[in-house]
């Protein structure tokens, strides 16, 4: 046998060992790489959604588990924790739910499980109180409370005062409703109550103010809380307030107390200053007039 025939024998040899070694190679089962266990823990979800005020049952929440470390604080593991409490802030299904989203369990199955504490609930039943803003104010806005007070003769007011009483105070509900409809609009003839949180001295000023006077509310961005310096407005102070600072709408003339003013800079009688005077007044869409005084004819 030649040397050629010896080196192909050998280096057939050679490449099917190799192969061989390859093929077993490939076939032999990978090492499966440990997966890193993740610790969880348990916690409470929402089921479905958790309206305010409330009571929470054993078919609206479930346990899950969630990876440890990563619930917020606060949030409840069990289920009995939840049971037959009032909920306090709306929930969301899927959500976890939280021990501040939940009255307290002494507080009992209440409304009244809806107030924080060392606060108090007033009803104002005045009946400009819900109407006054067009059925706008709805459970969980914030408002501003205004009194309206008459004044007698001859005292500083000039016949009448209104103060904003109190600023930015949450309604607790509308009549018995604790949550706003679903077009975030009440009808306001079918509204007769206004159930506000204040302090035990806010209360007190609210129940002599709607004794001695006319409560109305005025609302505000919930988001804006800042107690402004609101100065009281007199009808004294309205009838000193001169021409250009007093609007009055398009064809309709100033009040008397302006003429004078007017007559001084022209130098002649405004005119249709023979018309009477009146004060023209918008309730929502209504409006109307009181007649004033009849000025002087003109020439």
């Amino acid at each position: 046998m030649s040397f050629r025939t010896i080196m192909v024998v050998f280096l057939a040899l050679f490449c099917g060992a190799a192969m061989a070694v390859g093929v077993l190679r490939s076939n032999r089962p990978r090492e499966v790489r440990a997966q890193p266990v993740i610790e969880t823990e348990p916690v409470l979800v929402a089921l479905v959604d958790l309206e305010r005020g409330r009571m929470v049952t054993e078919e609206q929440v479930e346990i899950h588990e969630w990876p440890e470390g990563f619930a917020p604080d606060g949030t409840l593991r069990t289920v009995e924790c939840a049971v037959e409490r009032v909920v306090v802030g709306n929930v969301r299904a899927g959500e976890l739910i939280l021990e501040g989203k939940l009255a307290s369990p002494e507080a009992g199955r209440q409304v009244a499980a809806l107030i924080p504490e060392g606060k108090r609930a007033y009803t104002m039943m005045a009946t400009r109180v819900p109407s006054n803003v067009a059925g706008f104010v709805l459970p969980g806005n914030r408002v501003d409370v205004l009194l309206n007070m008459r004044g007698g003769r001859g005292d500083d007011t000039g016949g009448g005062s209104t103060v904003t009483l109190l600023q930015a105070v949450e309604v607790l509900a509308v009549d018995q409703q604790l949550e706003a409809p679903v077009d975030n609009k009440v009808d306001p003839k079918l509204l007769s109550s206004v159930t506000v949180l204040v302090t035990p001295e806010q209360a007190n000023e609210l129940d002599l103010g709607q004794n001695m006077g006319v409560l109305s509310l005025a609302l505000r961005n919930p988001s804006d809380l800042v107690l402004d310096e609101i100065n009281e407005a007199t009808v004294a102070g309205l009838r000193l307030r001169g021409p250009s600072s007093i609007p009055y709408l398009d064809g309709d003339l100033p009040p008397p107390s302006m003429f004078a003013a007017l007559e001084e800079q022209t130098g002649d009688p405004p005119p249709g200053s023979h018309r009477r005077a009146s004060i023209v007044t918008m309730r929502g869409t209504q409006r109307g007039e009181i007649p004033l005084n009849e000025r002087t004819p003109a020439p």
